[in-house]
């Protein structure tokens, strides 16, 4: 299972992080203890989960908005790891998800300076299981060399550690450097089994590195659509790699076509209902993300026998092979800008999966893979759209109804194994979980009273 870091997407800044959801400020004293049931914040959660069981912690300074922040969940280790900021660099701070109890911290960490901004970022954290193990990531951009002498270069620093660590100022297996121009903002994913260094704006940027993290190697991504071999002869344009495997990039294209370099390539796997687009776009569909070994793809179809736009048509695929398992029509976005907004380097969701890899979605698209069947939570009539952030493995998924206004979210859950009929609105200022289940709870964000992030688990019923 594949645990997302913290993205900035819209319904979760609405949900997760804007309410304060409580008075009791929760709060951790880091003496490597459990931290105290008695403290936990008043918060109010679906009913599968038990609000008055687990713990509490803060992480101070983050941002309410945000591009990721220095948090992220450990399937496999069972673990909530943290950033957080101390006078000689940053640390790396990892709790059991099941007691709260600190396991192990880090050595601090000295980040590159902050570039031409002169704003300091926050170093983020995620997580990558490559060949059977899993591994702790610390990353964070800026200038390094910088003095009065020297200008100093752009660069990338990654910390790996082994997840299942123990003890006190931990050092890592092995840092890496990775030297790269003009400062830029940087995205650190695991979608595949190598980590993805993305370079530039949005979730998917033209330049990029793929890192595995064992070898400490490196390869550097500019224009990947010149790698997929129906683009050399056809007009590939905007190529992006959307996911970094040991089996090579997964590469998606702007004006249409995806697959995965080398093996397959998304002509030859198109759902039915779809076809070629014609010579400015030889290819259709677009890949919107992947994860757990899948990928979601959007699809444009012909127009109606009246002229106007039909739906577009999404569909799941098997990463290794871009065999479909899954596809329906689903009224979410533009037919021939499939998606608005997620186009290009933009996407307007995180695509998330339930634990066991059952169900996946992307906003209001949403896939039960056991059953090869689709759902579509998108505007249907007066209905409204849904937008899911994260599924429990019996089908319940939680995210928000879409809300003209930016700001506005209304928490909802929904049953995927029944469709849109299930969906129902939960209580105001209920908190949605971010991660339904790690070690038997689910993981809640929040505000306190001084406004830092506050981290809670609560044990699933």
């Amino acid at each position: 299972m594949r645990v997302r870091t913290v993205a900035g997407a819209l319904v979760l800044a609405a949900v997760g992080l804007t309410g304060c959801g409580g008075q009791g400020d929760g709060a951790d004293k880091g003496d490597g203890g459990s931290p105290s049931a008695k403290s936990l914040a008043r918060l109010s959660l679906p009913a599968a989960y038990d609000a008055g069981a687990g713990w509490d912690t803060t992480i101070s300074g983050v941002p309410k908005r945000v591009t990721g922040m220095p948090l992220v969940a450990v399937p496999g280790a069972g673990e909530i790891a943290s950033i957080h900021g101390a006078p000689n660099g940053w640390t790396t701070l990892v709790r059991a998800a099941d007691t709260g109890r600190i396991t192990w911290t880090s050595a601090p960490w000295q980040t590159p300076l902050p570039g031409d901004t002169g704003t300091p970022r926050t170093p983020g954290v995620t997580v990558v299981e490559q060949d059977g193990r899993e591994y702790l990531v610390t990353y964070a951009e800026g200038i390094r060399g910088k003095d009065a002498l020297h200008d100093g270069s752009s660069a990338v620093a990654l910390a790996v550690y082994a997840a299942d660590g123990h003890g006190t100022a931990v050092k890592p297996l092995r840092r890496i450097e990775l030297p790269v121009a003009d400062d830029p903002v940087v995205r650190v994913t695991a979608s595949g089994d190598r980590l993805l260094v993305g370079l530039g704006d949005g979730m998917y940027p033209e330049r990029s590195l793929a890192v595995d993290v064992v070898t400490g190697r490196s390869t550097a991504y500019d224009g990947p659509d010149e790698l997929l071999s129906p683009c050399v002869e056809a007009d590939c344009a905007g190529g992006r790699v959307i996911a970094a495997t040991a089996r090579g990039p997964l590469v998606g294209v702007d004006n249409g076509g995806f697959g995965l370099v080398g093996h397959w390539f998304s002509d030859s796997v198109r759902p039915a209902g779809t076809e070629r687009t014609g010579d400015l776009a030889p290819f259709n569909g677009l890949a919107y993300g992947a994860v757990d070994g899948h990928v979601l793809a959007g699809w444009r179809t012909p127009d109606k026998e009246d002229g106007t736009a039909a739906d577009p048509v999404w569909s799941v695929h098997e990463l290794a092979t871009g065999r479909i398992q899954a596809y329906m029509t689903c009224g979410y976005g533009l037919n021939n800008e499939i998606g608005k907004g997620n186009h290009g380097a933009s996407r307007a969701y995180d695509l998330v999966a339930s634990p066991d890899g059952r169900y996946l979605a992307a906003g209001p698209v949403a896939f039960d893979l056991r059953r090869g069947k689709g759902v579509c939570l998108a505007r249907s009539g007066d209905r409204k759209a849904i937008a899911i952030v994260a599924i429990r493995d019996d089908g319940t998924a939680y995210g928000a109804v879409q809300q003209d206004a930016a700001d506005e979210a209304t928490p909802v859950q929904v049953d995927l194994t029944k469709g849109p009929d299930t969906a129902k609105v939960l209580g105001a200022g209920t908190l949605v979980p971010y991660v339904t289940d790690v070690r038997g709870s689910g993981l809640f964000l929040s505000r306190d009273a001084e406004k830092a992030l506050r981290v809670s688990l609560r044990r699933a019923r």
